[in-house]
C-alpha cells in the first residue's frame, strides 16, 4: 500500500544515453526510452529513482548527449513536489568525492521534486588526472546524486546512505564499477567491508547496488553472489543487459538479486531479445514488492537461429543451386520476422517503426555463404539493422578430449563473435602466450602491458604505455645497481627474468606500479593541455600584431613566434643549407641581427625535451634540396620553436623600391615575396640568395 511508510523508488541500469546518437535511425532511441522511465518516475510519484551504473554509454559523452541528457533531467526532476524521505546518515563521508556534498534536494538553491541516486559503470567511469566522470557533472549541475566511488586498491570500505520514511527505514549501498579481477581478489583477501549502522542494525531494509560481471566470464573475471553480506535484502545488479528483474532468492546467502537489465539494444546477442523492463520496487519495513514495467518506446528486436544440416530435404551441399536456395530460405525466414513485428506494433504506437532483426545461419557441413551485403540491400527501408540481418558462422572441429565432464558441443554453440565478452587485457595476454619466443616479453609483464593497453583503447591515455615502460625500466635499473650485477650480459639476463617473476607473484606490487604509471601519463597529458591552450592564445596574439604590420607601409611588421603560417620555414625557403638556416634565421627577410635590435622580443616557450629529440632526427635526416623544392611537407608544421626570435618581414609594396638600390635589398626583397606566398622557379644555376648571407648582413 501507498502510504506515509512506503517507500517507492524507480529502478533502472544501463541507459547508455549516446548509443549509436549518429545513425539516422537508432540515433535517438536511448534519448526517447530515458524521457519514458523519467515519465514513469512523474506518474508513480515516486520517492527516488536509483540507477545501476552505465547512464552514459561513452566515458566522454558528445555535448548533444550531455544537452539531451540535462533537459530530460531539468523537465521531469525539478518541481514543487516536497520529498517525503530524510537522510540520516553523514552526507560528507557519502558524497566526499563531491564540491557538494550534500544530497541536491536539501539545496536550498535548488528546487529538486524527484531525487536521483546513481552509480557509475564501466562506461562512464571516473578517469584523468582529477578523476572524474560525466555523472560529476550532473552532480555539479545539482540534478543526480553520484555515490559509490571508491579509488583505493587496497581496501574499499563501503559506508550506506541511511534513509528514513515514517517507520520504514533504508540503508542504501552502492558500489560503482571496478576492474573486475581486481575487485574479486580484494574480496577473496577480504579487503571489502560494508559498514553497518550501530543502532538497530536488524530494523535496516538494506539495499545494495553493484555494477560487475555476474555470469562467470573467466576465472576471476566476475563477482560470485556468495562474495556480497548476507545482512543484505536485496541486490540491484547492473551491468548484464538480460533483463531478469524478478527478484531472484539465494538460498545460500538469504538475500534477492534483481537484473534490470538494459533501456536499449547494444549488441544482437540472446540476452538483448528479452523484452525490455523496469521496476517500481516498494518497501515497507522489512518486507518489498517489486512491480514490473514494460518499456514502450524500446526499439523491437527478433532474432532466430538455422541450422542447414538440420534441413538435409531441402538443402544438399553437392547441388550447384544450393546458395541460391539458401538465401531464398533466409528470405522467407526474415518476412516471417517482420510480420510478426507488425503484428506486435498493432498495440504498441510509441513502439519504433522499424525493428532489429538477426538470423543466424550455421552452415557447418559443406555449405558456402551468400553475399550478405546483396542479401540486405532489399531490407533498407524496413529494417533498422540492415547491414547485421544475416549472421553467417559455423562450428569448429574439436578434438577429442578424455575430459567426460565438460560438453565441448554447448561451449561452441554459439558464433565467437556473440560469444564471451573479450577484453583488452586477456587478448595481450593471449597474444604473448602463444607468440613465438623472440617476441616474449622480458622486462615487462602481460599484465602491466594488458591494464596500460586497456587504459589507451578504453580512456585514450595515449602516453599509458610509453609511461609503464619507462616506470618499468626505471625501477629495474635500479634493482640491478642495488644488486650490483657484473656487467655481462647473461648476468644481467638472468637477474631480468628473476626480478620479472618476483613481479609476477606479487600482484599488489605491480597494481600499484602500474596505478603509478597511470598517474604519470594522466599528468603528462594534462602539461600538454596546459602547452595547447598556451599556444592557441599566442596564436591569436600573432594574428593581432601581423594585421597591425600589414596595415604600416612605413615600417616593417614584427611577427612574434606562433603556431600559424608564420611558423617554421616558408614555402619558398625549404631546402636552404644548415648554415645558411642558422644566419638568416630560415631566410625571413632579416638577420637574427637586426630582429633583435629593431623590435621586441617574444620568447619562445619552453618546447618538451621529447620534441626536441624528435626535430634534431627531422633535421639529421633532412636532405640538401633546392629553393623551390617540396619535399618533407610535415617538416614545416613540426618544427622547434626553441630557436626562434622576431623577424622582420618588408611589405611587398617596397620590394621594387629596394630592388633599385643595392643587391643586399635585392635579396631582402625576393625573400619577403617568398614569405608573401610567391614562389619562384630556380635551377641549379641560378644564384643563390642564401649562399652571401654575412655579404648582405655588411652591406646593411
Amino acid at each position: 500500500r501507498d502510504d506515509e511508510d512506503t517507500f517507492k523508488i524507480l529502478i533502472a541500469t544501463d541507459i547508455h544515453l549516446g548509443y549509436l546518437e549518429k545513425d539516422p535511425v537508432r540515433g535517438n532511441d536511448t534519448f526517447v526510452t530515458f524521457n519514458e522511465i523519467l515519465d514513469h518516475a512523474q506518474k508513480n510519484e515516486v520517492d527516488f529513482v536509483l540507477l545501476g551504473g552505465d547512464l552514459f554509454h561513452e566515458n566522454k559523452p558528445s555535448r548533444k548527449t550531455v544537452h539531451s541528457c540535462l533537459e530530460s533531467l531539468r523537465k521531469h526532476c525539478m518541481g514543487d513536489r516536497p520529498v517525503q524521505f530524510e537522510i540520516l546518515s553523514d552526507q560528507a563521508v557519502n558524497f566526499h568525492y563531491s564540491k557538494f556534498p550534500w544530497v541536491n534536494y536539501q539545496d536550498g538553491n535548488l528546487n529538486i521534486s524527484i531525487p536521483i541516486f546513481s552509480i557509475h559503470g564501466n562506461h562512464d567511469d571516473p578517469t584523468g588526472a582529477d578523476a572524474l566522470c560525466a555523472l560529476d557533472i550532473l552532480s555539479c549541475a545539482g540534478l543526480l546524486n553520484h555515490f559509490g566511488r571508491s579509488s583505493s586498491v587496497e581496501k574499499i570500505d563501503i559506508s550506506p546512505i541511511l534513509l528514513r520514511k515514517g517507520r520504514t527505514k533504508i540503508a542504501l549501498y552502492g558500489l560503482g564499477a571496478i576492474p573486475d579481477e581486481r575487485l574479486y581478489r580484494m574480496f577473496v583477501n577480504k579487503q571489502v567491508t560494508m559498514l553497518r549502522p550501530k543502532e538497530d542494525e536488524d530494523s535496516w531494509f538494506n539495499l545494495f547496488v553493484i555494477h560487475q560481471n555476474r555470469s562467470k566470464q573467466g576465472a576471476t573475471n566476475y563477482i560470485p553472489e556468495q562474495f556480497l553480506d548476507d545482512f543484505l535484502n536485496l541486490v540491484v545488479w547492473g551491468h548484464e543487459h538480460e533483463c531478469k528483474i524478478s527478484p531472484s532468492p539465494n538460498e545460500q546467502q538469504g538475500f534477492f538479486v534483481s537484473q534490470p537489465g538494459s533501456s536499449v539494444v547494444t549488441s544482437l546477442s540472446p540476452g538483448e531479445a528479452v523484452k525490455k523492463h523496469i521496476g517500481l520496487l516498494h518497501v515497507k519495513g522489512k518486507k518489498m514488492k517489486m512491480q514490473k514495467i514494460a518499456l514502450e518506446t524500446v526499439r523491437t528486436f527478433h532474432m532466430e537461429d538455422i541450422v542447414l544440416a538440420d534441413h538435409p530435404d531441402l538443402f544438399n551441399p553437392d547441388n550447384p543451386k544450393v546458395t541460391q536456395a539458401i538465401q531464398a530460405f533466409c528470405m522467407e525466414k526474415v518476412e516471417m520476422m517482420l510480420d510478426n513485428v507488425e503484428r506486435e506494433r498493432l498495440g504498441n504506437p510509441r513502439q519504433p517503426e522499424k525493428p532489429l532483426i538477426r538470423l543466424r545461419v550455421d552452415y557447418t557441413g559443406g555449405f558456402e555463404p551468400f553475399s550478405v551485403h546483396r542479401f540486405s540491400q532489399k531490407y533498407m527501408d524496413r529494417v533498422a539493422n540492415p547491414k547485421d540481418i544475416i549472421h553467417f558462422f559455423r562450428h569448429r572441429e574439436q578434438k577429442e578430449k578424455n575430459d567426460s565432464d565438460l560438453n565441448f558441443g554447448k561451449l561452441v554453440s554459439r558464433p565467437t563473435s556473440e560469444g564471451m565478452t573479450l577484453r583488452v587485457e586477456d587478448l595481450v595476454k593471449q597474444y604473448f602466450q602463444t607468440a613465438e619466443k623472440k617476441v616474449q616479453l622480458s622486462l615487462l609483464t602481460e599484465r602491466g602491458m594488458g591494464e596500460a593497453v586497456q587504459e589507451f583503447v578504453d580512456k585514450e591515455e595515449k602516453d599509458a604505455i610509453e609511461e609503464l615502460v619507462k616506470f618499468q625500466l626505471e625501477k629495474t635499473q635500479r634493482f640491478l645497481k642495488e644488486r650490483r650485477t657484473d656487467a655481462e650480459e647473461e648476468k644481467i639476463d638472468e637477474e631480468v627474468r628473476k626480478f620479472r617473476e618476483s613481479r609476477k607473484k606479487n600482484t599488489e606490487e605491480e597494481d600499484e606500479e602500474v596505478r603509478e604509471a597511470m598517474t604519470r601519463a594522466r599528468a603528462h597529458r594534462s602539461e600538454d593541455a596546459v602547452l595547447v591552450a598556451a599556444s592557441s592564445d599566442e596564436e591569436l596574439m600573432d594574428m593581432g600584431m601581423k594585421g597591425t604590420g600589414d596595415s604600416d607601409d612605413g615600417l616593417p611588421a614584427t611577427l612574434s613566434r606562433g603556431r600559424g603560417r608564420a611558423r617554421g620555414r616558408a614555402r619558398g625557403a625549404r631546402g636552404q643549407n644548415p648554415t645558411a638556416r642558422g644566419s638568416s634565421r630560415r631566410g625571413r627577410g632579416s638577420t637574427s641581427q637586426e630582429s633583435a635590435t629593431s623590435s621586441r622580443t617574444y620568447r619562445p616557450a619552453s618546447v618538451p625535451s621529447k620534441n626536441k629529440s624528435i626535430m634534431d632526427a627531422f633535421r639529421s635526416l633532412k636532405p640538401e634540396s633546392s629553393l623551390n623544392s617540396s619535399k618533407s611537407y610535415s617538416e614545416d608544421i613540426i618544427d622547434d620553436d626553441s630557436d626562434l626570435e622576431d623577424v622582420s618581414i618588408v611589405p611587398f609594396s617596397k620590394v621594387n623600391q629596394r630592388l633599385s638600390t643595392t643587391s643586399s635589398l635585392s635579396k631582402r626583397g625576393s625573400q619577403s615575396q617568398t614569405l608573401r606566398g610567391v614562389e619562384f622557379e630556380s635551377d641549379e644555376d641560378e644564384f643563390d640568395p642564401f649562399k652571401s648571407t654575412a655579404t648582405s648582413r655588411r652591406t646593411k
